[in-house]
């Protein structure tokens, strides 16, 4: 079973300027994009820990296991022996010279996703609020 929420907007800024923004923990920090904390490091190979206003009494854990600098990126995160697994995926497509879009996704897999998905809130909110605070402060 596999199990997808995704946003997308159109940014009126050039991918490296919405890239900084994306891998930069201060602006996870400070932004209204519906994260309470990202602790770590935004790049490949490293691991980051966010947290969420969805459930803000608890952290997730995640690996970031791709980078296409300045065009995508991905997190994984979920139990050993993929028994539960969520992929989530960012993508920056130029659209001009000073315009993009932005994709954000994420997949949720493996034996355990159907029980597990159950006690999981609702993302799309959250996952759309990231996307505009992203949009407005890459506009800014």
């Amino acid at each position: 079973m596999t199990t997808t929420t995704s946003t997308s907007t159109r940014i009126a800024a050039a991918p490296e300027v919405v890239w900084r923004l994306l891998t930069d923990t201060d602006w996870w920090n400070r932004a209204d994009n519906g994260v309470v904390d990202v602790a770590g490091t935004i790049r490949e190979g490293q691991k980051v820990k966010l947290v969420s206003e969805l459930d803000p009494e608890r952290g997730f854990k995640l690996k970031v296991a791709e980078v296409d600098q300045p065009r995508s990126m991905t997190w994984t995160g979920g139990m050993p022996l993929g028994l539960f697994t969520g992929r989530r995926t960012f993508r920056i497509e130029p659209d001009g010279p000073e315009r993009c879009s932005f994709t954000m996704a994420e997949d949720f897999t493996g034996p355990l996703a159907p029980l597990i998905i159950r006690s999981l809130p609702d993302f799309q909110g959250s996952f759309d609020q990231f996307a505009a605070a992203l949009k407005t402060d890459s506009e800014a």
